[in-house]
């Protein structure tokens, strides 16, 4: 994905999240119907545009954050509002992310659709028993815990979840 061809639209920004942006983060997640625990505002970047055509009031549009677990970093909790959509906003805020990323970087999705775009970004399917245990340190838990229970989900009841590892574009 070649960076230098995305850009804001007109009267937006992408900016790292503040306490501020809290209730707005945790109001996006829930309309989006994503897993609403671990929502840590500090580990947020988020989209803010002009909602009226240029008057002072801005909101929310878009958010995503990076999870930090032992050893690996999660990309979730991205949400685009439904009116913003088409514009290149998830693009952008995922390859900033990406960017971003300290750690191999992981996520989980529903369905091959899903799939299918994270995989324009670099990501691969992979399974629940390639995803990385590292112990525990310095109280952050393991990935593959807090995926535990999408993974039972997915054999018991058939959801549609996609474990998926960054690898880069090649």
């Amino acid at each position: 994905m070649n960076q230098s061809n995305l850009s804001l639209p007109s009267g937006c920004i992408l900016r790292k999240a503040t306490s501020a942006d809290k209730w707005s983060i945790r109001l996006l997640v829930f309309w989006a119907k994503l897993d609403p625990t671990q929502l840590n505002w500090q580990q947020f970047w988020v989209i803010e545009c002009d909602t009226y055509g240029g008057q002072s009031l801005r909101n929310l549009v878009a958010c995503g954050q990076l999870r930090n677990f032992s050893g690996a970093q999660e990309l979730g909790s991205l949400v685009v509002v439904s009116a913003w959509r088409g514009r290149g906003l998830a693009t952008l805020l995922i390859q900033h992310l990406i960017n971003t990323a300290t750690q191999p970087l992981y996520l989980e999705c529903l369905g091959e659709r899903l799939a299918q775009f994270y995989s324009r970004f670099g990501f691969v399917p992979i399974s629940f028993e390639d995803l990385p245990q590292f112990p525990k340190r310095s109280g952050k838990s393991s990935l593959k815990e807090k995926f535990r229970f999408s993974h039972l989900a997915k054999r018991l009841f058939k959801v549609p979840v996609v474990f998926m590892e960054y690898r880069g574009n090649s």
